[in-house]
């Protein structure tokens, strides 16, 4: 069965996941075939507040095809110096059903990260410093100086995203140039500097194979727009950084589709630059990070779906359940009351069926998880729904989403 690996190099706690259940925005949950699709809110420990924060984040500019960029040697003299190499070491804990990287275990977990202001601000993947009780890096360009210790400021599990802080002379930080990973295109070179088990500063190659990928985060929910790269990347890679040709960070690499080893094979995955500049920002200033949450799960509504239930439209999300008191049901949306099985798998119908979101059609859950996942708590949408030959049109004011994904 093919997995999907978080690239973090552990002894006890090599955490893994499956690849078809990927996860996404709001316990919005999609269920397509027999794959559930969730997301929520989840805390993070607080952190040192009173720290500079990052500049603002770069702003789109006009893509210039006749750039040829630096060759790999180059980035690698340039960037190699900024990644830095993580140990974190924790307690044996007992295993959570709540976890869908595993859990449990213990000992020392290596991964890598990378500095990004002469603060001493480190990014890295939450996965990598989960329940880390003692953290040291090594910085890329301290001529074999000793680690430091390490503290988290914060992180977020919805996103795989943490934020580190060490204390360390001004001149042994060299931050990374963060670049816009709202401009890649499919085709781009990438390069990946990382440790892959404990080769400290190893630089791989290959190119952004696809965009808008997703796959789950530690908490059990979707990351989305992420991307996919065939530069290899393996255990020890994880939280360091995929770089563009003109060597600026495009993505934080994360996971790896990986059928039954645990090894590269050509499919690893990067959390947008862009999604963890967000993150950071919200993690500087409160120590956490909120995400919109809307309360139901759902399906895809397909050709066949529709046939078998006779309904009028064959595109949008049929609803499947929802949350009691959350914010979809405090809005009237209604669930399914009966299990049908199609082609093999189980669905409830005679829920509503979502056809648009703010006025814009939804073809299905993806377009609904994508809709929740740029709002913020708080913010109201509109539903467009049907049931039968009814319509109508509900506004579901956003709440904050659980701590996971398992309701």
């Amino acid at each position: 069965m093919s997995k999907v690996k978080p690239v973090i190099d552990a002894l006890g706690r090599f955490v893994r996941t499956s690849f078809g259940a990927a996860l996404a925005g709001g316990l919005v949950v999609a269920i397509v075939g027999l794959i559930a699709i969730a997301a929520g809110w989840v805390e993070s420990p607080g952190g040192d507040n009173q720290v500079p924060a990052l500049a603002a984040a770069p702003q789109p500019a006009p893509r210039d095809t006749s750039a040829k960029g630096l060759t790999v040697n180059q980035i690698y003299q340039q960037d190699s110096p900024g990644v830095a190499f993580i140990q974190a070491q924790s307690a044996p804990r007992p295993p959570s059903p709540l976890n869908p990287f595993g859990g449990g275990g213990g000992g020392t977990a290596t991964g890598s990260g990378f500095v990004i202001d002469h603060a001493g601000h480190i990014l890295t993947n939450a996965h990598v410093v989960d329940g880390a009780q003692k953290i040291e890096v090594t910085l890329g360009n301290t001529n074999n100086a000793p680690p430091v210790s390490a503290q988290v400021v914060g992180k977020d599990p919805s996103t795989d995203v943490a934020l580190l802080k060490v204390n360390a002379p001004s001149d042994q930080l060299q931050p990374l140039s963060l670049g816009n990973s709202s401009q890649l295109q499919v085709g781009d070179p990438v390069v990946a500097i990382g440790n892959p088990f404990g080769l400290d500063r190893t630089v791989t190659t290959g190119i952004v194979s696809a965009l808008q990928r997703e796959i789950k985060a530690p908490n059990g929910f979707t990351i989305d727009n992420v991307i996919q790269t065939d530069a290899a990347i393996n255990p020890g890679n994880s939280g360091g950084p995929l770089l563009d040709a003109s060597g600026s960070v495009i993505g934080i690499n994360s996971q790896i589709e990986s059928p039954g080893g645990g090894g590269n094979v050509g499919i690893g995955f990067a959390v947008p630059i862009n999604t963890a500049h967000q993150v950071v920002q919200q993690l500087l200033a409160n120590g956490q990070v909120q995400h919109a949450f809307l309360g139901i799960s759902g399906t895809d509504l397909t050709p066949q779906i529709a046939n078998l239930l006779n309904l009028p439209t064959k595109q949008g999300a049929l609803v499947q359940t929802v949350v009691p008191n959350g914010p979809a049901d405090k809005a009237g949306v209604k669930g399914g009351n009966a299990a049908v099985s199609i082609g093999g798998q189980q669905i409830r119908a005679g829920g509503d069926l979502i056809t648009a979101i703010d006025g814009k059609p939804v073809t299905g859950m993806d377009d609904v998880i994508s809709a929740v996942n740029q709002k913020q708590p708080g913010d109201d949408i509109q539903l467009s729904l049907a049931h039968g030959s009814a319509s109508r049109t509900v506004t579901v004011t956003l709440g904050n989403r659980p701590a996971s994904a398992k309701p």
